[in-house]
């Protein structure tokens, strides 16, 4: 069966990545001689699957015109709607590109501190979670022994990891779906776009990746996002 709909990509970038330190947001950070939201749009961008792709940054965003980002015009949107917290700009965005998206296409939400995405690992995302009813997510299963710890910080459990995975993104879902479900969870903000279909009653489909696709939270993490980008896979 042929698919009719398109597939769209949207980066929430309104955080400050206070976590890393220093004064310049996280995904301005310079990564590879280019700021590391660069590195997740030139992926977006370089495959011809994806329409388009939408930057969702702050309203008080100072850096973005510092940058040179012409290389993605034929397929970059910027909007200037990110809220206080990632569910705030991605429901934000979410709604400002409903005019150009139709309800039943795919929107694929990536964090710009992933850089290292990789080609395989998009394709792979959409061929599954193409085919799912409901959509899905990267994800990676769980490989270290889990503690749980108590007030003080001792261990009061040894969680089974069996059947755990570690959820990453591009994580990909129905316009129209998505949007409703980060309405219903307003109050909440979950903390990826998964947990709102969740609450919407939906199982996403988990798709296997792997840790080259890590998150960016520490400056340590800079170093190892350097390396990937240079011996790439792809």
């Amino acid at each position: 069966m042929v698919n009719m709909t398109d597939y769209y990509a949207l980066i929430p970038a309104a955080g400050s990545g206070a976590r890393m330190g220093g004064e310049l947001p996280k995904q301005y950070l310079d990564l590879a001689g280019k700021p590391m939201i660069y590195h997740a749009l030139r992926r977006l961008a370089g495959s011809p699957r994806i329409r388009r792709v939408y930057a969702v940054i702050s309203p008080e965003d100072g850096y973005w015109d510092d940058y040179d980002w012409r290389e993605f015009a034929p397929k970059l949107s910027v909007l200037r709607c990110g809220g206080a917290v990632r569910a705030d700009s991605v429901r934000n965005g979410l709604a400002a590109m409903a005019e150009e998206v139709a309800e039943n296409d795919w929107v694929l939400v990536h964090d710009a501190a992933r850089p290292c995405l990789s080609a395989a690992q998009l394709d792979r995302l959409l061929d599954e979670a193409g085919n799912d009813p409901v959509g899905g997510l990267l994800a990676v299963p769980v490989a270290d022994t889990l503690k749980r710890a108590d007030a003080s910080r001792h261990v009061s459990t040894t969680e089974p990891r069996e059947g755990l995975w570690q959820a990453q993104t591009p994580q990909m879902f129905r316009h129209a779906m998505l949007l409703q479900a980060l309405h219903q969870m307003h109050d909440a903000a979950p903390t990826d776009e998964a947990r709102a279909i969740e609450a919407l009653g939906h199982r996403p489909l988990l798709v296997a990746a792997d840790n080259s696709n890590f998150k960016v939270t520490y400056p340590r993490d800079l170093y190892l996002a350097r390396l990937i980008l240079e011996n790439p896979d792809d």
